[in-house]
């Protein structure tokens, strides 16, 4: 069973960073690929960021101002938001995929779902 903690949420200026960490224990948790998605309220779970054995991926919106990484030493998975912008104020969640590779970006894609932590960027 996989078991996924995020942390490093918190409320932000306009323009400001914040880090996010999501420690991840389990069966091979770190040879499989890693996301992050965010919910708004209101609106649907959606895709921020992913990292497998061979490349990262980002949604649109994130290119540019996010950076997703993972330390394999430890199982932990990291997303560096900078240049924050208040759209941005969502629930971020760390999920794990069923596979080494990323194959997806809907949340039907993934298995696993940390509990999140709130992101709240103030205009």
């Amino acid at each position: 069973q996989v078991q996924l903690v995020e942390s490093g949420g918190g409320l932000e200026q306009a323009g400001g960073s914040l880090s996010l960490s999501c420690a991840a224990s389990g069966r091979d948790v770190s040879v499989r690929g890693q996301a992050w998605f965010r919910q708004a309220p209101g609106k649907e779970r959606d895709f921020v960021a992913a990292i497998d054995w061979s490349q990262t991926y980002y949604t649109d919106s994130v290119k540019g101002r996010f950076t997703i990484s993972r330390d394999k030493a430890d199982n932990t998975m990291y997303l560096q938001m900078n240049s924050l912008k208040p759209e941005d104020t969502a629930i971020y969640y760390c999920t794990v995929a069923p596979y080494s590779n990323i194959r997806g970006r809907t949340p039907e894609d993934y298995n696993d779902w940390g509990q999140g932590t709130q992101v709240t960027v103030s205009s």
